[in-house]
């Protein structure tokens, strides 16, 4: 996604020169938190490399509901369109370099550029289709089956995330997790 849209912006040298400078690069840790449950959430990051995750805390317990990667765009979504508390924090799971933009600059982007309006609302239409996908599979299916499906259908998942991470996104105990691993 962001690939698309720096070549989409560079494709106006001015207007490139003058906003250069609003997408801030770094590297991050793992375990560094970008958004706290509570903040409001004033920028958008594109993950270049590396693994974050959105989470809240319920009863004292890290609930995760969505893994991060390259190419992909996170924020707290509500928090950033509505300048309302986050529901959600956003946190690293392994050393990641990010680039972040402010919400009035992405704001003057997307009016500037529709047909990156029209890329942002198709990625906001897939987080709402994966958030759905979730929310019936907790109800519907079985924590093996959850398990299985994400081993089909996010690999990625599987081979880059720490079990407790996992288990806490299927909805399960590290030790269900570690039952349903070894019945294999």
């Amino acid at each position: 996604m962001f690939d698309r849209f720096i070549i989409e912006i560079k494709k106006d040298s001015i207007k490139w020169e003058e906003i250069r400078d609003s997408f801030i690069e770094k590297e991050i840790a793992p375990k560094t938190i970008l958004l706290n449950e509570g903040e409001i959430s004033s920028y958008i990051h594109f993950v270049k490399k590396g693994c974050l995750r959105q989470w809240f805390n319920k009863d004292g317990k890290d609930v995760t509901t969505q893994f991060f990667f390259e190419g992909q765009a996170v924020a707290s979504i509500e928090s950033f369109m509505d300048n309302e508390p986050s529901l959600f924090g956003i946190e690293s799971l392994e050393t990641s370099w990010i680039i972040s933009v402010t919400k009035d600059t992405f704001e003057e982007l997307m009016h500037t550029y529709p047909t990156l309006k029209n890329g942002f609302q198709d990625y906001i239409f897939q987080r709402f289709k994966n958030y759905a996908q979730l929310f019936i599979s907790r109800i519907k299916d079985t924590p093996r089956e959850r398990y299985e499906d994400l081993m089909k259908t996010h690999p990625e998942i599987i081979k880059r995330i720490p079990q407790h991470y996992i288990a806490s996104y299927l909805g399960i105990t590290p030790i269900s997790l570690s039952r349903i691993r070894n019945r294999k």
